[in-house]
């Protein structure tokens, strides 16, 4: 949806929230978790957050890494994400070397993949 709010999820509370819910889709380039923003939260925008651990590499590796998801996310989610859920992009060795056209794709068919997804009715653990 053109126009789309897009925030940044910063607690770690969020990012465990997310990674509860179980919807996610892992993708040569990197990961997809997703989950309904909660009741409490403005549901009129999307959320996104971003990770990358120590198997992607040193710190310069990550934080290259998370750069190269923050542009991905920045040209794919204004238009394709779902209003009201909160995204995590995870990073993946894959990242840093992957082509940018390519984790482009992987970010539209991991949005579509979980979209399709069986929504659960039970709101984590």
């Amino acid at each position: 949806m053109p126009g789309t709010v897009i925030t940044r999820l910063k607690q770690r509370a969020d990012f465990l929230r997310v990674a509860a819910r179980r919807w996610k889709w892992a993708a040569p380039g990197l990961v997809l978790q997703a989950a309904p923003t909660p009741e409490a939260e403005l549901q009129t925008a999307t959320r996104i957050g971003f990770t990358s651990s120590k198997k992607v590499g040193n710190a310069v590796a990550r934080n290259r890494a998370r750069r190269r998801l923050r542009a991905v996310a920045a040209q794919i989610l204004p238009l394709e994400a779902s209003v009201g859920f909160d995204y995590v992009l995870i990073a993946r060795k894959e990242t840093l070397t992957r082509p940018f056209s390519l984790l482009l794709q992987d970010l539209q068919t991991a949005l579509k993949r979980v979209a399709a997804q069986p929504m659960r009715h039970k709101e984590g653990p």
